[in-house]
C-alpha cells in the first residue's frame, strides 16, 4: 500500500508540473483571426476609397484628407483610391485596401446601396467603417461624417422661395444612387410644398441627374426650357457642377442672370459665376473640417475610443439610426462673398472677381 500511495503521489505531482508548462489563454481584449485591428504600437493604416475626384469639390476633399494625414504622419499611414465613378472599381479598391491591412476604412460611396457590401467585407475583417459625405445604406457603419445634408436641401429651397415666391420651378436633383441627392430632394419639397399647394409655385420639370453630370443637367435644362417656351422662373439645382450645365443652357438663349439658379459646394467657378451674376447662390461647406474630422474619427475607431461627438441620424432608406457627425453649412450669394469664402481664405479675392471689371468689384480687403 505504501509503494502504491507514493506512486500515486508522484503521478499527481508530475501531472501538476506538466499542466503548468501549458500556456493558458490570454485574458482581456483579443483580436480574431483575419482582423485588421490597429496594432498596439506602430502607425494606424487608414484607407480612403473615393468615388471620384472629377469635380473640384472632391479634389479639395482628397487634398485636405491627405494633408491632415501628413500632419499626423507619426500616427497614421493613409492610402487613397479613386474609383472614377465606377462601382465595380470602388469594390475592387476596397478589397485591395483590406488586403493591404488597413485598420480603418473610409468610404465616399459611388452608390449608397451597393456600398453596403463593401461595409460587409470590412466588417468580416474586423475593420471599422466611416461613411464619408455620402451616406451608405448600412446600419453597420461606425459613423457617418458629412455636412448637414438635410439643412443644405432646406437652405437651397428656402433661398429660392424667398427670391422667387411664385412662378415655374425646375428641380435638378443629383444622382438617384446617392443618398445625399435623395435627402436633399425630400427636404427641398418639404419647404416648397405649402407654396405648391397654394398654387404659387408649379414644378414644371424635375429629374435626378446621373452621377451629378453637368452635361446631363445641360440636356435636361435645354428640354425644360423648350417645353416651357423659355418661361422658367427658377432652376433649383442641387450642386454647382450641375448648375454650370444649367447656366450653359441659359447662355445659349441669352437668359443668363434672368433666372434664379441655385447650387452647392462653393466651387471656384461657381463663386466666379455668382460674382458675375450668372449663378444666384451656392451652399458653402468647409471641406478641411470635414476631412480632418474623418481622419480624427478613424484614429479614435482604431484605438477603440468612443466618438462622443456623434449623434443619432435616421437613414430613411433602411429605417434605422446610425451615429453621425454633421458639420454646419452656410448660404453664399453675391452679397456675402467677401464675408464668407474670401474672409475664410477658402477662395481668394482675385480668383472670385477674376471676370468682374475692376470698377464693379467691391473694395479689396
Amino acid at each position: 500500500m505504501k509503494i502504491g500511495s507514493k506512486l500515486l503521489g508522484l503521478l499527481i505531482l508530475a501531472t501538476f508540473i506538466l499542466s503548468g508548462c501549458v500556456q493558458s489563454p490570454p485574458t482581456g481584449n483579443t483580436t480574431t483571426a483575419g482582423s485588421n485591428s490597429a496594432p498596439p504600437s506602430g502607425k494606424i493604416k487608414i484607407g480612403f476609397a473615393m468615388a471620384t475626384v472629377k469635380e473640384e469639390r472632391w479634389q479639395r476633399d482628397q487634398a485636405a484628407f491627405q494633408k491632415h494625414c501628413d500632419e499626423l504622419k507619426d500616427q497614421v499611414e493613409c492610402s487613397i483610391t479613386v474609383a472614377d465613378n465606377k462601382t465595380d472599381k470602388q469594390l475592387s479598391d476596397v478589397e485591395q485596401l483590406l488586403t493591404n491591412g488597413v485598420n480603418v476604412l473610409v468610404i465616399a460611396p459611388q452608390e449608397a446601396t451597393q456600398a453596403a457590401q463593401m461595409v460587409e467585407k470590412a466588417k468580416a475583417k474586423g475593420v471599422p467603417v466611416i461613411s464619408y459625405d455620402r451616406l451608405i445604406n448600412s446600419d453597420k457603419i461606425d459613423v457617418y461624417i458629412s455636412h448637414q445634408v438635410p439643412v443644405i436641401g432646406r437652405k437651397i429651397a428656402e433661398y429660392a422661395l424667398k427670391k422667387v415666391p411664385s412662378g415655374k420651378y425646375v428641380m435638378v436633383y443629383g444622382a438617384s444612387t446617392d443618398n445625399n441627392a435623395v435627402i436633399m430632394k425630400k427636404e427641398q419639397l418639404a419647404v416648397l410644398q405649402p407654396s405648391i399647394d397654394k398654387g404659387d409655385i408649379k414644378i414644371v420639370a424635375d429629374q435626378f441627374i446621373t452621377d451629378w453630370k453637368p452635361e446631363e443637367a445641360l440636356k435636361f435644362a435645354e428640354n425644360a426650357l423648350t417645353q416651357n417656351g423659355d418661361k422658367i422662373d427658377a432652376f433649383v439645382v442641387s450642386n454647382d457642377g450641375m448648375a454650370s450645365g444649367v447656366i450653359s443652357a441659359l447662355e445659349s438663349k441669352n437668359l443668363t442672370g434672368k433666372i434664379l439658379v441655385t447650387g452647392q459646394d462653393a466651387e471656384k467657378a461657381a463663386l466666379q459665376r455668382i460674382a458675375e451674376g450668372k449663378q444666384t447662390m451656392t451652399v458653402y461647406k468647409p471641406i478641411i473640417p470635414l476631412a480632418n474630422a474623418a481622419v480624427d474619427a478613424a484614429i479614435k475607431l482604431a484605438k477603440k475610443e468612443p466618438l462622443t461627438e456623434a449623434k443619432p441620424f435616421m437613414n430613411d432608406n433602411i429605417k434605422k439610426e446610425i451615429p453621425a457627425i454633421l458639420l454646419e453649412v452656410m448660404v453664399v450669394d453675391k452679397d456675402n462673398l467677401m464675408a464668407t469664402v474670401i474672409k475664410d481664405g477658402y477662395a481668394s479675392y482675385d480668383d472670385v472677381y477674376k471676370n468682374v471689371p475692376a470698377e464693379q468689384r467691391p473694395p479689396k480687403p
